[in-house]
C-alpha cells in the first residue's frame, strides 16, 4: 500500500475550533505547512467572508470544502423558501472562498421553529431534500460553486440528515445531474459510509461518473461515547482508512484528504499544534 502525499492534508477547521478562531487557525495551518482547509459558516461569519478569503488566500491555502449548506426540510412553504435563502446565501460564501465545493447536508425531519420534530414522513422528507437540491443546483452553477452530498450515518436520519448512503447520494446525482459532472457530486466522509456493505461499488460508481469532490477522514473508535463529538483521529479505530483510500484513488480521486474530528473529550482538550502534528503524522501512517 502506497503512502498518502503529505501535501494532499487538508483540515477541517471543526477539528481544532476548540483551540482556535479561524484567522488562528488559518495561521497555525501555515505554520506547520499545511496546505488545505475546510472552515464552517459560522467561523467564516465571525471573520467576515471577505476578510476570511483574504486571509486564507494569503496564507496560501486551498479550500477544499465550506462546511455547510442543507438542511432542506422544513413543515410549511416558508420554512422551505428561508432554508433555500440561507443555502443562497452560503453558495455566495463558498464563491468568495474560493472553495472547491460547498458540502451539503440533506437535513432530517421537519421541525418547528423551536427544533422539535413535527413530522415522521421520511419518504417526505427526502422529496424535500431532493427538491432544495434541484432549486439550489442553478443558483450554485451560476456562481460557479459545485455542490457535494455528504450522506450522513443513519443515526442522524431524524435530525441532521436522511441522505444516508453513497447509493442514496448517487441517485440524487443521477436524477438531478445525469450528464456526469455537472456541478453536483458527493462529499465521501468515512466516518458515516465505512460500514456499508456497498461501499467499494458506490464509489467507483461516484468515480465513473466524475462526482467525487472531497474525501474526509478520521476514525471510529469502539466504544463510541458520543454518537457527534466522539471521532477519533486515525488510526485510533476501527476503519480501515488505506482501503478506502485506494478505493477512491481507483475511481478517480485526486484532491486533498481532509481530517474532520469531533472530540469533545479528547483532541478538543489538547493544545491545537499537538493535534496539527498528530494529523500529519497520521495521514502519513494510518490513511
Amino acid at each position: 500500500m502506497n503512502f498518502p502525499d503529505p501535501g494532499l492534508l487538508s483540515i477541517n477547521t471543526a477539528t481544532v475550533r476548540a483551540q482556535w478562531t479561524l484567522p488562528e487557525a488559518i495561521s497555525a495551518l501555515a505554520r506547520h505547512g499545511i496546505r488545505g482547509i475546510s472552515p464552517w459558516r459560522d467561523q467564516v461569519a465571525k471573520s467576515g467572508a471577505k476578510t476570511a478569503a483574504q486571509q486564507i488566500r494569503d496564507a496560501g491555502l486551498t479550500v477544499t470544502g465550506l462546511c455547510r449548506a442543507g438542511m432542506f426540510p422544513a413543515p410549511d412553504r416558508n420554512g422551505r423558501r428561508a432554508a433555500l435563502d440561507d443555502n443562497r446565501r452560503a453558495v455566495d460564501e463558498a464563491a468568495m472562498l474560493g472553495a472547491q465545493c460547498l458540502v451539503v447536508i440533506g437535513g432530517g425531519l421537519p421541525k418547528d421553529a423551536r427544533g422539535a420534530i413535527v413530522s415522521k414522513d421520511l419518504a417526505g422528507a427526502r422529496e424535500m431534500v431532493r427538491d432544495g437540491i434541484g432549486e439550489l443546483l442553478d443558483y450554485a452553477r451560476g456562481a460557479g460553486v459545485p455542490l457535494a452530498i455528504e450522506p450522513l450515518h443513519p443515526m442522524y436520519a431524524a435530525d441532521r440528515a436522511c441522505v444516508n448512503t453513497l447509493a442514496q447520494a448517487n441517485d440524487l446525482c443521477d436524477e438531478l445531474a445525469p450528464n456526469g459532472r455537472e456541478g453536483l457530486g458527493i462529499a465521501v466522509d468515512v466516518y458515516h459510509v465505512w460500514w456499508d456493505p456497498h461501499l467499494k461499488a458506490q464509489i467507483e460508481r461516484a468515480g465513473a461518473h466524475d462526482r467525487l469532490y472531497a474525501y474526509h477522514i478520521c476514525d471510529w473508535l469502539v466504544p463510541t461515547v458520543d454518537l457527534l463529538n466522539d471521532r477519533g483521529m486515525m488510526g485510533d479505530g476501527v476503519i480501515d482508512l488505506r482501503l478506502i483510500r485506494s478505493w477512491m484513488e481507483a475511481a478517480g480521486y485526486r484532491g486533498m484528504h481532509e481530517v474532520e474530528i469531533f472530540s469533545a473529550n479528547n483532541w478538543w482538550k489538547r493544545d491545537g499544534d499537538e493535534v496539527l502534528i498528530t494529523c500529519k503524522l497520521r495521514h502519513e501512517q494510518a490513511s
